[in-house]
């Protein structure tokens, strides 16, 4: 192949936007890069989750995926082993609730007798301005996404990681960086995880744990982009504005994720990797169309 015909260093890989494995999959990495690890992954049933749960598996690690919806999780985890040929684990917990994590972490340890590596995926988000956000709301973001990733770590860190070693990925945003409009709930939530990382990655480094955030921007096939105004963003040509001219996909997550958790990143720890291709940078963030935005998916949910 010509030099002039190799295609560009930002090309993205497949992807499919449902929750399904992906119908090919051309390995930039070594098939074995993960061979007889073990990632407990939560929100593992769907969107990213679920695509990180793929990736690792296709790289030759089993996988645990949590969710409070066991049906969801039975299910995508009968199309993981199909499609990889390698274990999982469907179990429901909720990350919320202590106990329900530690009897999801006993029983992953039952099964494999290691957990390698945790995945804090679970999240919940909705747009809102503050000045509509319930008390209730606002916790409630806080408690799945904050504290759950805590419950998760410590749980793990106790039960394994402290005196075996590992590697935590936690997936946050950039909602933050900069003050997103109505975003108030998920980006104190997400910057909260991103400092938690560092002091983590600080105190459990002694023990061979790693530490680092992954914040991703606009993804197609997910939760996200199908609540977070994606289908309006797309109307008003909002991808163009984005440094790469297009939104992300799962994969690509995915791969962010896999080198993190791998032994690739052995010396990072403490970091956030954002990948959202320069999206934060240069996306709008004003409040009056993103009012608009908010008003008329009230008005389709009535």
């Amino acid at each position: 192949m010509a030099m002039s015909e190799l295609p560009t260093l930002d090309l993205p890989p497949e992807d499919v936007d449902t929750d399904d494995c992906l119908l090919a999959y051309n390995y930039l990495y070594s098939p074995t890069l993960l061979k007889g690890r073990v990632a407990f992954i939560t929100g593992g049933g769907s969107g990213i989750g679920f695509r990180i749960a793929e990736i690792f598996m296709r790289h030759g690690c089993d996988t645990i995926i949590v969710s409070r919806n066991l049906q969801r999780v039975s299910e995508a985890a009968e199309k993981l082993k199909v499609a990889t040929g390698q274990r999982c684990l469907p179990l429901s917990g909720d990350v919320r609730d202590p106990q329900s994590l530690n009897a999801a972490v006993e029983e992953a340890l039952r099964t494999f007798s290691r957990v390698d590596i945790l995945v804090n995926n679970a999240a919940g988000n909705f747009l809102c301005p503050a000045s509509s956000l319930s008390l209730n709301a606002f916790k409630t973001v806080i408690d799945i996404d904050t504290v759950g990733t805590f419950n998760a770590s410590k749980i793990l860190f106790e039960r394994f990681f402290r005196d075996n070693g590992g590697v935590i990925v936690n997936i946050t945003a950039t909602l933050s960086f900069r003050g997103q409009v109505l975003q108030v709930h998920a980006g104190s939530a997400k910057a909260a995880i991103d400092a938690m990382t560092k002091h983590l990655a600080v105190e459990w480094g002694p023990s061979r744990v790693r530490v680092n955030s992954l914040a991703p921007g606009p993804i197609s096939g997910t939760e996200g982009m199908r609540r977070l105004g994606g289908a309006a963003a797309e109307a008003a040509g909002i991808w163009s504005i984005i440094p790469l001219q297009r939104k992300g996909n799962k994969t690509e997550i995915a791969h962010g994720a896999l080198f993190l958790a791998s032994p690739l990143a052995s010396y990072v720890s403490g970091t956030t990797l954002v990948m959202d291709g320069g999206s934060w940078l240069t996306s709008p963030n004003h409040l009056a169309p993103s009012m608009d935005l908010w008003a008329s998916g009230l008005k389709k949910d009535k």
